[in-house]
Parts: structure tokens; C-alpha cells; sequence
């Protein structure tokens, strides 16, 4: 459900200059990962602290499960959802 409202949120700041300085914006707050979440739920996204946290480290376990026991060590900065987000954000144009 989260994965979907990112996504769906990213594809919406790809066409809008104002709302991707917006989010952008949050990342400079005292909270970032709050400013963030509550702009979010403003806009209609139903994003919260919890969910994104345990989206990304759900997503880094399921691909650690899916070598079957190969892959013993998780890899940095997949199980980070927010900062995937970012990244991914920043980097469209």
C-alpha cells in the first residue's frame, strides 16, 4: 500500500516543479522524516513514519529470503525507503 502511494506521489512531483521543491523542502526540517510524512498527508497520500520505515526494511528481508540463505548480509540503503525516495526524486527531471 505504501510502495503504491509512493510511487503514485513520485509520478505526480515528476510533473510538478511545486510539489517536488515541497517535498524537497522537508528534508531541511528539524524532523524531515515527519515534515515529509504530514506533507504527504495534506496532499491526500496516505503516508505515515511507521509504514515507510517497515516498508523498507520488509522489502530489504524479502530479497535476503529470496536467495535461500545465499544472501546472509543486507545491503546498505535498500532497506531506506525515504531516502530511495529522495534519491529517485532528485535525480528526475
Amino acid at each position: 500500500m505504501i510502495q503504491h502511494e509512493l510511487d503514485r506521489l513520485l509520478k505526480e512531483a515528476k510533473g510538478n516543479k511545486e510539489l517536488k521543491e515541497k517535498l524537497i523542502a522537508t528534508k531541511n526540517a528539524e524532523d524531515p522524516v515527519s515534515e515529509f510524512c504530514s506533507l504527504c498527508q495534506s496532499l491526500g497520500y496516505d503516508i505515515k513514519i511507521g509504514e515507510l520505515f517497515a516498508c523498507g526494511q520488509d522489502m530489504n528481508d524479502s530479497k535476503l529470503r529470496s536467495v535461500n540463505g545465499g544472501g546472509v548480509n543486507g545491503i546498505d540503503g535498500w532497506d531506506d525507503t525515504y531516502e530511495q525516495f529522495f534519491l529517485t526524486l532528485e535525480w528526475c527531471k
